[in-house]
């Protein structure tokens, strides 16, 4: 008797195309969800008959409750090898494996110069007149030859980002808890003496870590506030990096120019969210991980994950 797999939060419907699942096809029936499901009793009635679910990146949270419903779960995947979501130690404790799958710096760096730039020429407004016939040029654009680019973690994705400011001609410095100024000097980046300074002192602001309890909220009011009213901030990382209250307030009421925002604490992002209507925010649907080859690097090595767990030997096993 096949198995049964349900791949979550398909919303594309490209994740039997993106990689190749005909090695599971005598052993496994997959079927994907292209919905986002809220309602944790209509998540349970989609997928109870499952043994193996794969969850894309943090989207559905996969706790000890909805564990306890899911008694037939025997494997959980995740897209990425971190997922906050996921309690990987109730799951243990029920015999769930969980395991991952890699994810690329490069589609979430590239991003953040999507945002970044859309941002400084104001790309939005100025195609949105285009198209519906509008005002010829209706700004001025920020420059970024020769402004600072400030980074809040130095990591895969931040040095990265640090490289291409560079190439800009960008005066590049860093911040993070554990940053040292022997690493930033690896990368060609001034290390700031703190995270209020980094944030006084930078043009653009680019958000690169991992949320923890300790990262949690790191950007508030006190920081906003340092910041120039003609400076910009980015996050394609996670929302709860920023205290979402300070930042509202700081947009509304002009603290900073602007912001270009990818992540969100709840996503889909609410259809009455201000976020959605304020005029100097760049939002996107957190498309970060969102390319091709990244699809095809998480749906491929799910394939990997499954065949791995049939032979009893799993690979790429969550902590």
């Amino acid at each position: 008797m096949k198995l049964r797999c349900a791949v979550l939060d398909d919303y594309q419907g490209v994740a039997l195309t993106s990689a190749d699942w005909s090695p599971l096809a005598d052993r496994v029936d997959v079927r994907v969800l292209r919905e986002h499901l809220t309602d944790r009793d209509a998540l349970v009635a989609a997928v109870e008959d499952c043994e193996v679910l794969m969850v894309m990146r943090e989207r559905t949270p996969v706790d000890a409750e909805l564990l306890a419903r899911l008694p037939r779960l025997r494997l959980l995947l995740t897209s990425g090898m971190r997922n906050a979501s996921i309690d990987v130690t109730a799951a243990r404790a029920r015999g769930v494996t969980v395991c991952g799958t890699a994810s690329s710096p490069e589609p979430p760096t590239e991003l953040t110069w999507a945002l970044l730039l859309g941002l400084a020429r104001h790309v939005p407004a100025e195609a949105r007149a285009v198209r519906e016939g509008g005002p010829w040029q209706s700004t001025v654009g920020a420059d970024l030859a020769g402004r600072t680019l400030g980074l809040v973690g130095l990591g895969k994705i931040g040095a990265r980002v640090a490289r291409i400011g560079l190439a800009f001609g960008m005066d590049v410095a860093a911040w993070s808890p554990n940053l040292t100024e022997g690493r930033a000097a690896e990368h060609g980046v001034r290390l700031a003496k703190d995270r209020r300074d980094l944030l006084a002192g930078s043009d653009f602001v680019s958000l690169h870590l991992v949320l923890s309890d300790r990262t949690r909220g790191l950007v508030g009011e006190p920081e906003l506030r340092a910041m120039r009213p003609s400076a910009y901030l980015v996050n394609t990382s996670r929302a709860g990096l920023v205290d979402g209250a300070a930042l509202l307030r700081a947009l509304r009421e002009g603290w900073i120019a602007g912001a270009g925002l990818d992540v969100y604490e709840t996503e889909p992002l609410p259809a009455d969210d201000p976020l959605r209507t304020l005029p100097n925010v760049l939002a996107l649907p957190h498309l970060g991980y969102v390319t091709e080859a990244n699809y095809g690097r998480y749906f491929g090595q799910a394939v990997e994950d499954i065949e791995a767990f049939l032979a009893g030997s799993p690979v790429r096993e969550l902590d």
